[in-house]
């Protein structure tokens, strides 16, 4: 009893911080004028993605968990759920992809960052990235390019079986088509996301030695510079970081499963790799917005609103309510529209 409670408070706080946390990014970009960048749009769309999942993906996986794995609302939404979750997540990791290139665009060539990254490349690349999501989830799902003998899965379940012993609603990795859209979908997003971040790392070094080298003065504020440089290197670790933990051992399960070719029930191991992938779309908002100082700064603004705008209701009502007028020469306390003499 208290384990299933643990797993629910669990498992219903992460549900919160991933919708709460992508709401506050998309309100941040949407409300402070320095975050209207064209680059956001990655993180907007990112943000988007982590947004749905934690809308229509986590509370089902949170109570399929709570159900020991088993799925009664039938073949069709199972498959339907089940394309959402594999779409969702590629979108994700696609768009940690895209900013990445664009944060190298940006820092290899600030000057010509403009030109390069136009509106309309960025509306494309955003269009490109939500139309491959949505091929390889609900197309080989719904045509059975993902099982055995090629046909498609759970079509026997019923809504309302008495028996639904079996019934664990998974994407079925059992053929060789696990290996074309893991390598396609994330090994090689993450071989990539590792390359541009390697010259991310190497261009600031570059341009720090230029600094140094030509700005005598510069010398004397080595340490800050050092401390700034140390700085970036643990956010670009910490964003790699991130990715590779929580996505990495969740691919490698289900390449694994998916080459011996069998639907095991879910077991602990399956839970765990399937939430940290999860728990990437909860640190996304933290760690690509809130690592950056216009981030934090819109951060601030909104929730200093928001207890701003709290604190002038509450005034507002008290004041209301123990303001005192004079009429007649009688001190008279207005309370709720209503004259009551004191």
């Amino acid at each position: 009893m208290i384990f299933t409670a643990l797993r629910w408070l669990v498992l219903v706080s992460l549900i919160i911080l991933t919708i709460g946390g992508n709401v506050l990014v998309c309100l941040a970009v949407g409300l402070s004028r320095r975050l209207w960048r064209i680059g956001n749009c990655f993180v907007v769309s990112l943000a988007v993605t982590d947004l749905l999942l934690g809308l229509l993906v986590m509370p089902l996986s949170a109570a399929v968990e709570l159900r020991s794995g088993k799925w009664a609302f039938g073949g069709t939404l199972c498959n339907i759920y089940v394309s959402l979750d594999v779409m969702l997540c590629t979108s994700s990791i696609l768009n940690l992809l895209a900013i990445s290139v664009d944060r190298y665009l940006t820092i290899s060539a600030p000057l010509r960052h403009s030109r390069r990254v136009t509106r309309l490349k960025v509306t494309l690349t955003i269009i490109a990235i939500w139309a491959l999501s949505l091929a390889v989830s609900f197309v080989p799902i719904h045509l059975g390019w993902n099982t055995v003998d090629y046909e498609v899965q759970h079509t026997d379940w019923d809504i309302g079986d008495k028996n639904i012993e079996g019934h664990y609603c998974q994407f079925e990795w059992n053929n060789n088509y696990v290996l074309i859209y893991v390598f396609s979908t994330f090994y090689l997003p993450l071989l990539l996301m590792c390359g541009m971040y390697f010259c991310i790392f190497r261009v600031a070094r570059k341009q720090l030695k230029r600094i140094r080298a030509t700005t005598p003065s510069f010398a004397r504020s080595a340490t800050a510079v050092e401390a700034r440089e140390h700085k970036a290197t643990v956010t670009l670790a910490a964003v790699l970081g991130a990715f590779v933990i929580c996505w990495f051992p969740y691919f490698t399960y289900f390449t694994c499963k998916g080459i011996k070719e069998k639907t095991n029930p879910p077991n602990t191991l399956h839970s765990v790799v399937l939430w940290l992938g999860y728990f990437n779309s909860t640190l996304n908002p933290i760690l690509y917005p809130a690592l950056n100082r216009d981030f934090r700064k819109a951060y601030g603004e909104l929730l200093r609103f928001r207890n701003t705008f709290r604190g002038k209701r509450k005034l507002s009502r008290t004041s209301l309510d123990k303001r005192l007028t004079v009429t007649n020469g009688h001190k008279v306390k207005i309370r709720d529209g209503n004259n009551i003499e004191s």
